[in-house]
């Protein structure tokens, strides 16, 4: 019967039907991970606020991490096993277990729970594209074909937890391999990017905006105050990924025991958030990103929050760096703005934009990113700061498995970790 058909009439319908299969496996996964993301987020949310109510529970985050590390002795799975293996898996087909959903799930919630410092949309990174894996695998898909719902699960988790959708949908296509767009993935990511987007709006998950009001014209005097933050800001985001590399390397250098690693780091946490004498490093970072706003924080906080994350990550506690690393963003550009003068919504603003690029190395995503929290009316700067950031921030990144495929000063093909 084929034969009687035009070959450009066959290649229509070989389309249209590779369409209906991923809008079908798209929604699928946003419908699967928006709902586990929904669960994820209340259930954190919940977490938080037993912490925030009972601060002693931080004498129990050495005790915390020896359960974490008991659960994925469990389920065999390696402790190290994170955003890293899922970007891995994508690049080179390695194996990306199921159960790594269940792990990050509850390692993430033991970590908030007793006062770690981490964040939550790295979590969804590892979550989601588990699940995705999980569903490809499910279905036996072809080695590419999975790689393509690990990217879809990607967005549909981070889009339910970081209430992003647009920037969800381009970020997990861009963050693999810095210089190329794996756009055979972008109405799989789209899709499934709104849909859990639309699932999580439904069941009442609320999300970070910060619109930005009265901002300053901009003008030859504003764009080159931002700039000089923005090249600041890249210099900070090697510093923060370094600081965490570093630390996770000098962990694993002195203690080779996993339990004893993670039990003398959260002692390490308890201590420190003893003399601090307050919750303010502990958890995401969120509620602080919010007092920047306000410039009610004091001057060292960007820089004890990368300590802590560094520590807590280091350790082998459960989370994300995204988080964090905005709120140390944030409250540098505050530290900025009390110096210069300079407006302090905007240079809190540019601070995260900033940063966000420097530690991943997606421009888009982190224009996007910038528009969906900040609204419109910063665009320029926002555009002219991630420029610097992307630039100057040179080939350091939270993940050790994303690949420079080009590079960031000539066209040239570089491809390299």
């Amino acid at each position: 019967m084929k034969h009687l058909i035009p070959n450009n009439i066959l290649h229509i319908l070989k389309r249209i039907e590779v369409s209906l299969k991923w809008v079908a496996f798209s929604i699928l996964s946003g419908c699967v991970i928006g709902t586990v993301g929904t669960l994820f987020s209340f259930s954190f949310d919940f977490a938080t606020l037993v912490r925030e109510k009972n601060p002693w529970l931080v004498f129990l985050l050495p005790v915390g991490g020896l359960l974490i590390v008991a659960a994925y002795r469990l389920l065999r799975s390696p402790l190290t096993s994170g955003t890293n293996l899922v970007l891995s898996a994508i690049h080179s087909g390695d194996y990306l277990p199921l159960r790594m959903a269940p792990l990050i799930f509850f390692g993430t919630l033991i970590t908030h729970l007793f006062g770690g410092s981490t964040g939550r949309e790295g979590a969804a990174l590892q979550l989601g594209g588990s699940i995705g894996g999980g569903i490809g695998r499910l279905f036996r898909f072809d080695e590419n074909d999975k790689n393509i719902m690990i990217m879809c699960g990607m967005s549909a988790s981070f889009s339910s937890l970081f209430g992003t959708p647009i920037a969800a949908a381009i970020f997990s296509m861009e963050v693999v391999s810095v210089g190329i767009m794996h756009y055979s993935a972008l109405v799989p990511c789209v899709i499934a990017s709104l849909i859990s987007h639309a699932i999580t709006s439904y069941f009442g998950v609320s999300h970070a905006f910060f619109p930005l009001k009265e901002l300053p014209s901009f003008t030859v005097s504003s764009s080159l105050i931002v700039s000089v933050l923005a090249v600041l800001c890249a210099i900070l985001s090697i510093v923060f990924c370094a600081m965490i590399q570093q630390t996770v390397s000098l962990f694993h250098k002195y203690f080779t025991n996993p339990y004893v690693r993670i039990f003398f780091g959260g002692c390490i946490l308890m201590v420190m958030t003893l003399l601090v004498g307050n919750q303010s490093y502990s958890g995401s970072g969120l509620a602080g990103i919010a007092a920047c706003f306000s410039g009610s924080i004091p001057p060292e906080t960007f820089f004890l929050k990368m300590l802590f994350t560094a520590i807590t990550l280091g350790a082998g506690y459960k989370g994300g760096e995204i988080l964090p690393a905005l709120f140390t963003g944030a409250a540098f550009g505050v530290l900025f703005s009390s110096i210069t003068g300079f407006s302090l919504p905007l240079s809190t603003a540019v601070g995260m934009s900033a940063i966000f690029c420097g530690v991943t190395n997606c421009p888009i995503t982190s224009l996007l990113i910038s528009l969906e929290l900040f609204g419109y009316e910063g665009m320029p700067y926002f555009l002219l700061a991630i420029a610097f950031s992307y630039m100057l921030s040179g080939y350091w990144g939270l993940y050790q498995s994303q690949k420079i495929i080009y590079s960031k000063y000539k066209t040239d093909y570089i491809n390299k970790k």
